[in-house]
């Protein structure tokens, strides 16, 4: 468009050119009409000159751009630089319609299982603590060392002697024996051979109980075995770490126990059975429900179908939901509060684990105290456009959510069916199907399209009561 009047332009100048050529043998008019010809001919150069910074191109291409102002409706659409879209933090996804179940927010607790999340680790025998190894909030492993007891216990001494003692008259025997068979039957009888083999087998169910005397006092198979083979009585004994209880499952990393107490200290003495210390298996807690006995049937639904269910922490962003499944529900309900308890089984996860002077620390996702909530479903409807809340605004009766079309973006009014805290289900038109729409971001448009518009901002218009 611009190179055609440029070239219009140049041709009346060359025209005006002439004709003052034509004319200008009329030297008495000359005073008259030369000064209005190189007025007409400066202005005619100034037009066809580009400006600094210009070309003939960028003007051009303005334009051209100006050409295609129709495309946008200047009054529902808004353009958006690079540096404002960060500003805002813009996020854009591609609509795509989805079933969405209707759900109803639960609270919830996390507590500890009852008998499997706190383990007290007890002196198995009387004695003095000449040793601690862990220190409280430390994790342990299976079978790491605790304490060391040095045994005072006196029965155990007595037994430990008895036993030794035994085991000593039991090596007589076996001597005796092999003597005897060594003579053969021609030189002594053979009644005195039988005899002491009587005598063994009366040591030998002797032996075998005080062992297991042994065992009932505490010690191990391999401690006892220890005394016999050392002929020494055990002096100290090393207090570990329990193992894994059987049946339980556990996740794939490695399992840890943190000491959550420990309940004496080095050179205090220790009966038995008195608890050491205390130790936490948070590897697997339970979620503490608190319903209203009126969703009872549809807990018992889930629970029955075995339906996961999504749980989440409090404010958490939309996908941050877990599942799990409903593990028994209360037989009771709260008299005061007509509360209705139910159980679910929560994995839980180490995400952090320092070390320090050899020692590990570790800290879980989940803690008991924590607070979330459930969300159970009520009602689900299918094929229906799904956003983030911050995706729709509200202006007075109309909600809109922002279209990208190129650099701009378009103002398209919607249909909100439900909302709840996190959600915003659109009844789907099929306008929005496959198109780029922002998910953060579209109150900050709104406001930038009503200002460019020149009208008020509503200070409530995009929040929710």
């Amino acid at each position: 468009m611009f190179a055609n009047r440029r070239g219009l332009l140049i041709r009346l100048t060359i025209l005006l050119v002439v004709a003052g050529v034509v004319v200008g043998v009329a030297v008495p008019t000359r005073a008259r009409w030369l000064p209005k010809a190189q007025e007409w001919l400066g202005r005619a150069v100034a037009l066809v000159k580009p400006s600094p910074g210009r070309d003939a191109k960028t003007d051009e291409a303005r334009d051209e751009h100006a050409g295609h102002d129709h495309a946008h409706d200047d009054q529902n659409t808004i353009e958006l630089s690079l540096q404002a879209a960060k500003n805002i933090g813009l996020k854009t996804e591609v609509v795509k319609p989805r079933a969405f179940e209707r759900t109803i927010t639960v609270p919830a607790v996390i507590v500890e299982r009852p008998g499997r999340s706190q383990i007290a680790v007890g002196a198995p025998l009387t004695g003095v603590v000449t040793q601690i190894f862990a220190v409280e909030g430390e994790a342990v492993a299976p079978g790491q060392k605790l304490f060391e007891l040095r045994l005072s216990h006196e029965e155990l001494v007595s037994s430990q002697a008895e036993f030794l003692q035994l085991a000593a008259e039991m090596d007589v025997v076996d001597l005796e024996i092999k003597r005897l068979e060594d003579l053969g039957d021609k030189v002594i009888p053979g009644t005195l051979l039988i005899a002491q083999k009587y005598e063994k087998q009366k040591k030998q169910a002797l032996f075998d109980a005080r062992r297991e005397g042994l065992l009932l006092h505490g010690l191990t198979e391999e401690q006892a075995d220890q005394v016999y083979k050392t002929r020494k009585p055990l002096r100290t004994m090393t207090v570990l770490a329990p193992p894994l209880q059987d049946g339980e499952g556990h996740a794939a990393y490695e399992h840890l126990f943190h000491v959550q107490k420990l309940n004496v200290r080095q050179g205090e003495q220790a009966e038995v059975g008195a608890p050491l210390s205390i130790l936490a298996d948070h590897c697997e807690l339970f979620l503490e429900g608190k319903a209203f006995e009126d969703d009872a049937p549809r807990l018992i639904e889930a629970a029955r179908e075995h339906r996961p269910l999504n749980v989440r922490l409090p404010g958490a962003k939309p996908g941050g939901e877990e599942q799990v499944r409903i593990l028994f529900l209360s037989d009771t309900v709260e008299v005061d509060s007509r509360e209705f308890h139910f159980y679910m089984n929560l994995p839980n996860t180490i995400v952090q684990e320092t070390r320090r002077d050899d020692r590990r620390y570790i800290a879980w996702k989940y803690r008991p105290g924590q607070r979330m909530e459930v969300l159970v479903p009520v009602e689900r409807w299918e094929d229906r456009v799904v956003l983030p809340l911050d995706a729709v605004v509200d202006d007075g009766a109309e909600s809109y959510v922002f279209a990208q079309n190129g650099k701009h973006f378009d103002r398209l009014p919607v249909h909100v069916e439900y909302r709840d805290t996190q959600w915003a289900v659109i009844e789907n038109d099929g306008i929005l199907e496959g198109s780029m729409v922002a998910v953060s971001g579209a109150y900050q448009l709104h406001v930038a399209l009503k200002n460019k518009a020149g009208g008020g901002i509503d200070p409530h218009a995009g929040h929710q009561h």
